[in-house]
């Protein structure tokens, strides 16, 4: 059997604005292995940004079940759900999400703080030594460059070694050298270091860069590849998905 470090299973998101029931997702159906680097893609309203939230424990599901790294995310409470997104997942985001006073070393220092590490200095040297920025520790983020900004962001991500690392438009800041460097990073990771990448894009290129795309429409997950629009155990797609 495969090891899947996301289970997702017929998971439902239903939100109610009023008198008014929104169902931003039908019963998805999908899953990620480890070591793999999946692109997850699909238009505004679509129903990915409900998806991502629920894979980085931000958000929890209507029905359904999901499982990240073995654990039942859906029976946790809300410091169970806080520890997981602490020790499992590795957030970086399109806007960097930097202290704008802090140097570079304690940016990425700061999710140890929160397991009590006593070795908090030495982990985020390293951490951020792995995204090539060990000339650059002392640093703040007026100082960097905003692709360097988005490394020592990967780097606070990678610190606490997580089960996968979950980035949300990582280039969406950037012009595209910038842009390009920090996929090379992310690609580096997960080719020669096997860290589990699930990337959210809107971007058609970024996204081509994975060894997999899930494309949400409507609600619904498909397997997507240049050829044909495959269902993520789930019906044949129906006509009209777009690419």
């Amino acid at each position: 059997m495969p090891d899947h470090v996301i289970e997702i299973e017929n998971v439902t998101k239903v939100y109610h604005m009023g008198d008014v029931e929104v169902q931003a997702l039908r019963g998805v159906s999908c899953f990620v292995e480890r070591g793999e680097f999946v692109a997850i893609t699909g238009p505004s309203g679509s129903g990915k940004s409900t998806l991502m939230n629920i894979i980085g424990c931000l958000d929890q599901p209507s029905a359904g079940t999901y499982r990240l790294d073995g654990i039942e995310v859906g029976s946790l409470d809300d410091d169970e759900l806080a520890e997981i997104r602490n020790h499992k997942i590795g957030f970086v985001f399109q806007s960097f999400n930097l202290l704008a006073r802090v140097p570079a070393w304690k940016q990425v220092s700061l999710p140890l703080v929160y397991n009590g590490s006593d070795d908090r200095r030495a982990r985020a040297v390293a951490a951020l030594e792995a995204v090539g920025l060990g000339e650059r520790v002392g640093h703040r983020p007026s100082e960097l460059s905003g692709g360097q900004q988005q490394r020592v962001a990967i780097a606070r991500a990678l610190v606490t070694h997580p089960a996968i690392l979950l980035a949300d438009e990582p280039t969406g800041n950037l012009d595209s050298k910038s842009g390009k460097e920090v996929m090379g990073i992310i690609k580096r990771l997960n080719a020669e270091e096997g860290l589990t990448v699930v990337l959210v894009t809107h971007d058609v290129n970024v996204a081509a860069q994975a060894s997999r795309i899930i494309r949400i429409f409507d609600g619904l997950a498909y397997d997507y590849d240049p050829t044909a629009i495959r269902p993520v155990a789930q019906p044949l797609a129906p006509e009209g998905v777009p690419a």
